[in-house]
């Protein structure tokens, strides 16, 4: 269907049938689409549903209506809005649309005024400013109030920092070498950003207790230094300075798990230029021992990836995303922190896939997985099996003109239905004035 350029993909039951469901954002062609999902894993054909003259490309959903059903987030880059689509079943009627700040990057959701209700935080990239939107509860929103960040917001993510029972956000940001953190007072409003340094050009954030003393921690990724950094909360707001860990050449994306079975949390990195992702096991009080690497591939250049017990041996594995090399890989785990050899699965001549994600499509009690295809512009899902091999199911055709990205879910309205949360993100794409070469244009 011409030139589509999917480039985000999330999962969801969005009809209420105990069936996975599949939903894409289509970047070229202003529009998403929704693939309701058969109870043998395969899927129908995509339903199209418009975004307006805004290019999507990532997407977040939830239930912002809480009706229990579904709706979806949309960011655009271009036109600097959010777009709201709250879920009836199959059918998203035409979105609803929320300024942000200028060229919204990434976005998280949680209650910051304790109302029960999901609001939005987005990361402004130019402009170095957060829109917090708070939600009515019926999948509508109060106009964004800003926040000051540092510069070149890149990434959010949400937490109680200061045990307060109060939702916090912290953001990276990648022009200035620094994490800001926005105390929440509970009523949705947030106080002034404070200031703690990581290293170059931070692109990845996120939030766990690394050191087992109940308060939460801050991980990012620094795409400049090659390294990441840990930052120990004191749990009460307050961090410690950095301490920053190698990596590969150029780490674009983290999050964390207890790879060797020791209770502590772990991290496990994907660096795009070193073809291979890095796992750094935690040992005590929050150190991380020296990376371990395990190869993707000559050329793979690693777009995300996915951690997830895919043989069911209670230990966690890893699904790589290989952008360079048509395939995705899955490294099975041993338990102590160690991995095989990548299992490989081809995605397609010149497919390039980009995102990814992991559900039980066909309900046999086995992982599935779904991945984005950039370069051929579809979908293509694999069945899992018990001991951890997949077998490739089909591809489905995204319906528009250009490249696939990446997608998200949730439920904002309390109708009981899934809803998708669809902000633009990334990547090589779209031209964006700033120093961050994942906004820039290829």
């Amino acid at each position: 269907m011409g030139s589509a350029s999917p480039y985000s993909i999330d999962i969801g039951d969005f009809n209420n049938d105990n069936r996975m469901d599949l939903v894409v954002t289509n970047k070229g062609t202003d529009n998403i689409a929704l693939l309701v999902g058969y109870s043998n894993g395969t899927f129908a054909s995509p339903q199209m549903y418009s975004t307006g003259s805004s290019s999507s490309i990532s997407v977040t959903i939830g239930d912002l209506n809480r009706d229990s059903r579904l709706d979806i987030v949309v960011i655009s880059n271009d036109t600097s809005t959010i777009g709201i689509m709250l879920g009836y079943d199959e059918f998203f009627p035409i979105q609803t649309t929320y300024s942000t700040g200028s060229q919204p990057y990434s976005a998280a959701v949680g209650d910051f005024n304790n109302d029960a209700h999901p609001d939005i935080v987005v990361t402004n990239s130019v402009g170095n400013t957060v829109s917090v939107l708070l939600g009515y509860g019926n999948g509508s929103f109060a106009n964004q109030t800003k926040y000051s960040t540092g510069s070149e917001p890149s990434s959010v993510a949400v937490g109680d920092f200061n045990n307060d029972n109060r939702v916090d956000i912290v953001v990276a940001n990648w022009g200035g070498n620094t994490v800001s953190i926005l105390l929440g007072y509970g009523n949705g409003s947030f106080g002034n950003q404070t200031a703690y340094s990581t290293g170059s050009a931070p692109q990845s954030v996120t939030v766990g207790d690394f050191n087992n003393d109940t308060h939460l921690d801050i991980v990012a990724t620094n795409w400049g230094g090659n390294t990441v950094s840990i930052l120990l909360g004191y749990g009460n707001g307050s961090f410690g300075n950095q301490t920053a860990y190698s990596t590969g050449f150029r780490p674009i994306s983290v999050t964390v798990g207890d790879f060797n079975n020791d209770t502590r949390l772990d991290l496990v990195v994907t660096n795009m230029n070193d073809n291979n992702v890095s796992v750094l096991l935690r040992y005590d009080r929050g150190a991380l021992k020296n990376k371990i690497t395990f190869a993707s591939g000559d050329g793979s250049r690693l777009r995300s990836f996915a951690i997830h017990d895919f043989n069911n041996d209670s230990l966690l594995d890893i699904a790589v995303v290989n952008y360079g090399t048509n395939n995705i890989g899955v490294l099975l785990g041993y338990g102590s922190g160690t991995f095989g050899n990548q299992i490989v699965l081809s995605t397609g001549l010149n497919s390039h896939p980009y995102s990814i994600a992991i559900h039980d499509f066909n309900k046999d009690g086995q992982v599935d997985i779904a991945v984005v295809n950039n370069g051929t512009k579809n979908l293509v899902t694999f069945l899992g099996s018990e001991n951890g091999t997949f077998e490739n199911q089909g591809s489905y055709s995204v319906g528009f003109d250009f490249a696939p990205l990446m997608v998200g879910v949730g439920s904002f309205n309390k109708d009981g239905r899934l809803e998708i949360l669809v902000y633009k993100y990334y990547v090589i794409k779209f031209a964006v004035k700033s120093s961050n070469p994942l906004l820039s244009s290829s």
